[in-house]
């Protein structure tokens, strides 16, 4: 389909996002309250104690401006919004908004960025703001070099028809994928022709095990990282000043058609100098960093250095909400160190988020900034747990250096302070705070019932939550009506007050991840969970790079080993087209598969190609309809077939985190047995 800008939103797509009280200040739900006393007293305090005097990042964010596109809306292919840059214009009325953290919406307002920027004359431009990624463009001999090609393929492909209206006609030469998350590569369809890569016209460049990481890291828990990054990320909440109104690190996920070519070079030195269309590059490798593999790069003949996702204009996470291994922040530290010293005499710094930088002094400011405040998250928290310190008190204990609180750079937008202390105990001592009362916890819903009965029921509950709410103790009120909620879960008075906590707690947070996390749930206790649309991964492209072995593994989850109880039996799965073999077997109630192997007496042998394969992954066909065409063959008894399609489960992102907030009308899905049915979304940071 073709690409739809700037024509009228047929009523069928409006987006249902866009609460048109927002620029009014108005709050989006009925039960909503305004910001607090407490809420504005720390307000001001925030205020009082922040360089809002520092404007210069307003500076290099205006920096370089060329157009803004004559659109504010992006299709998708299917027929619904893909991006929308109008539900957040309300944010450019000059408005103080109390229900926002201060700095956040200093962040917010600075991401509205929206159009075409020229960051080294005639040499580098970026299109900002058409996703939560920027989209950069290198000009090389003959054509563009693209750098992280957003998350989707509409947004992409309106960036370069974008550029090539404004600037004139470039092909694509080449494409660069920095790290191994979904946004960085997800619309690389749009910009270029596969045919083009395969034929080696067209290099795709990225960090050796770019591949099995841009697939592997979300699949084995895809669906409940889908579920986090609606509540981290707030996907399907209203944008408004007392809502979704910026994701730190852009605006938010465009919810397009995500796709994946493969890459042709491999980045697989610490430094490695390559050059595409007779532009000279030096890739790092910088693992083990905000991704499991990444790269920053070097333009060493303009002096220019590209940090992809290292550093950008926010502490990014240590521990993800969505889920995902911890990061380590001090490898982390080191890459941004070993950048400093490498490329020292750098003066331009861009990345595939926020705006640049220039100049030497202020791009060694920005990344020493970061640098030191990743080193000292771990190492402060590794000098307190030494000294007793456990994960459930080290976000209350460790304090940021008061240099950094006071750099822009430093602030915690994207990642939380508080979150990330504790991820990093996790990551060298685990959940476990020393304590054996803890050791074996018993769940919310089960010990809620007894706290619930020692503080002399409900009524008294409430009435405390009233008067912590009012005190502006709303931690505290948190504590005491979650255990209220879980215990009568349909006790709306405690869940409309335990709402009224978490969005104060909101309210008050810089991080968006905080902030996002405490509303979402906040929208969800007083009317369930919404319905909407947010940007899914599971694209054919996403599903044919993933490996046999993983989608073997995924099948191991989705059955439900409670249903699998006196099961044996072995298959075999043979794919001839790639030459892979496989045995799967069935024994204790537990799914196995072991790669390279054939049982000779496997109850049943089943032989497809692989490429017939990810049709049964994306649900476009069934084993039974491979069958009936000739591609795919059953040998020997189809029961052990029968007994696994039996007892496989399809995942939603809609399960609940507190009771009964399950919405009437659930996420819909048409996922087959057999298909790879997660939502991968939650790749994206």
């Amino acid at each position: 389909m073709a690409l739809l800008l700037a024509a009228p939103v047929p009523a069928q797509t409006a987006n249902p996002l866009i609460d048109p009280n927002a620029a009014k200040g108005e709050h989006f739900h009925p039960q909503g309250k305004p910001a607090s006393a407490a809420t504005l007293e720390l307000r001001n305090s925030v205020k009082a104690e922040l360089p809002f005097e520092d404007e210069r990042d307003f500076e290099e964010h205006r920096r370089g401006f060329l157009k803004t596109p004559p659109f504010t809306k992006i299709m998708a292919d299917a027929g619904h919004i893909a991006w929308d840059m109008e539900s957040y214009q309300f944010l450019l009325q000059g408005k103080d908004f109390p229900s926002i953290h201060p700095s956040l919406q200093r962040q917010a307002i600075l991401n509205m960025g929206y159009g075409l920027y020229e960051v080294l004359p005639d040499k580098i431009y970026q299109v900002r703001g058409f996703d939560l990624t920027n989209i950069t463009f290198i000009k090389g001999n003959t054509g563009w070099i693209v750098f992280d090609p957003a998350t989707t393929v509409e947004p992409a492909r309106a960036a370069v028809k974008f550029i090539n209206d404004t600037l004139g006609e470039r092909p694509v030469t080449g494409v660069v994928y920095s790290h191994s998350h979904i946004d960085h590569f997800g619309g690389v369809r749009g910009v270029v022709d596969e045919a083009d890569v395969r034929a080696g016209r067209v290099p795709i460049i990225a960090p050796e095990g770019f591949l099995h990481e841009a697939i592997s890291e979300n699949v084995l828990a895809g669906n409940a990282m889908s579920r986090r990054s609606r509540i981290q990320y707030a996907t399907i909440l209203a944008r408004n000043p007392h809502g979704h109104v910026d994701q730190s690190i852009g605006k938010n996920v465009s919810a397009g058609m995500p796709g994946l070519i493969p890459p042709t070079v491999s980045i697989d030195q610490p430094l490695q100098e390559i050059s595409v269309d007779g532009v000279k590059m030096v890739f790092q490798n910088t693992p083990d960093t905000e991704a499991p593999v990444g790269m920053n790069t070097w333009f060493p003949e303009w002096k220019a250095f590209w940090a992809g996702e290292n550093v950008t204009a926010t502490i990014h996470n240590i521990y993800t909400l969505r889920g995902a291994p911890v990061r380590n922040s001090l490898n982390w530290s080191k890459e941004i160190n070993a950048a400093i010293y490498n490329f020292a005499d750098m003066e331009v710094l861009f990345a595939s988020h926020s705006w640049p930088r220039w100049g030497n002094a202020r791009i060694m400011e920005v990344l020493r900034a970061q640098r030191d405040l990743y080193a000292n998250m771990n190492n402060q928290a590794l000098h307190l747990a030494n000294q007793g310190v456990t994960i459930n008190q080290v976000h209350n204990i460790y304090e940021v250096p008061k240099s950094l609180q006071r750099q822009w750079a430093a602030r915690s937008y994207h990642g939380a302070v508080k979150n990330n202390v504790r991820g990093i105990i996790n990551r060298f001592l685990g959940f476990w705070d020393g304590n054996p009362a803890n050791l074996d916890p018993l769940s919310p819903a089960d010990i809620a019932p007894l706290y619930v009965e020692l503080m002399g029921g409900a009524p008294p509950i409430l009435a405390k939550g009233r008067e912590l709410n009012a005190a502006g103790r709303y931690r505290e009120s948190g504590e005491i009506l979650s255990r209220l909620v879980f215990a009568q879960p349909t006790n709306q008075d405690a869940r409309n007050l335990l709402a009224d906590a978490f969005e104060q707690l909101g309210y008050q947070n810089e991080s968006t991840s905080f902030r996002n996390s405490y509303l979402q749930l906040a929208a969800e206790l007083r009317t369930g969970i919404a319905a909407g649309i947010a940007a899914n991964a599971n694209s054919p492209d996403v599903v044919r790079a993933m490996a046999t072995e993983q989608w073997l593994d995924f099948l191991g989850i989705s059955m439900d080993s409670r249903k699998a109880d006196g099961m044996h039996w072995t298959i075999n799965l043979v794919t001839p087209d790639n030459g892979e073999k496989f045995v799967i077997e069935m024994s204790n109630a537990t799914l196995t598969n072991i790669k390279g192997f054939t049982k000779p007496d496997a109850e049943l042998t089943i032989t497809l190609n692989r490429s017939d394969l990810d049709q049964l992954m994306v649900g476009a066909k069934t084993f039974e309809q491979l069958e009936t065409e000739g591609h795919a063959r059953f040998e020997g008894d189809r029961r052990p077939f029968d007994e696994l399609r039996s007892i496989l489960t399809v995942f939603t992102p809609d399960f609940e985190v507190f009771p009964a907030t399950a919405n009437a009308s659930p996420v819909p899905t048409n996922v087959k047995p057999f298909q790879f049915g997660s939502d991968l979304m939650s790749v994206a940071e």
